[in-house]
């Protein structure tokens, strides 16, 4: 689906007033009517903008479909990405921001023994790559700090 600002939204963006978080004004520009919603989150996805941060701006007035539709309908997450999350319900993107702040700890905590594990860690970019990391960490912590991570990635 793709966005596009409404004039509200372009004198908010204008005026830079309350309404958009510093990160949703972030990602606020980059709907320009030729990115899709999907492109927008990928793009942001470091920043942690979500689907719910996205329908908050269209709830708000400051972004609608550019084709005219109903916008606020649309932005559920598509079932795939729903699927991807194996029973739970969480997409390989949502699991790796949740364990990544984890893992990074676990590792940190280690001190220098653990400095190319963490550097490891840091290097990540994606739910699998971090996922391969997991036996590595689980071995240099042990199973009891592990659970924390386990958790976050796996459950």
């Amino acid at each position: 689906m793709t966005l596009v600002k409404t004039s509200a939204g372009q004198q908010a963006l204008k005026d830079r007033h309350g309404s958009l978080t510093p990160r949703q004004r972030s990602a606020f520009i980059l709907f320009d009517g030729k990115r899709s919603t999907d492109d927008v989150l990928s793009a942001t996805a470091a920043m942690g903008i979500t689907r719910e941060d996205v329908q908050a701006m269209i709830d708000q007035g400051l972004l609608a479909s550019a084709s005219g539709g109903a916008a606020a309908a649309e932005i559920a997450p598509p079932a795939a990405a729903a699927a991807a999350g194996e029973g739970s319900g969480r997409s390989p993107k949502e699991r790796y921001q949740d364990a990544y702040p984890v893992a990074t700890e676990l590792t940190a905590g280690m001190g220098l023994r653990g400095f190319r594990l963490n550097l490891a860690v840091e290097g990540t970019t994606g739910y699998d790559e971090l996922a391969a990391l997991a036996p590595k960490i689980r071995d240099a912590v042990g199973d009891a700090k592990y659970a924390r991570l386990e958790q976050a990635l796996f459950a």
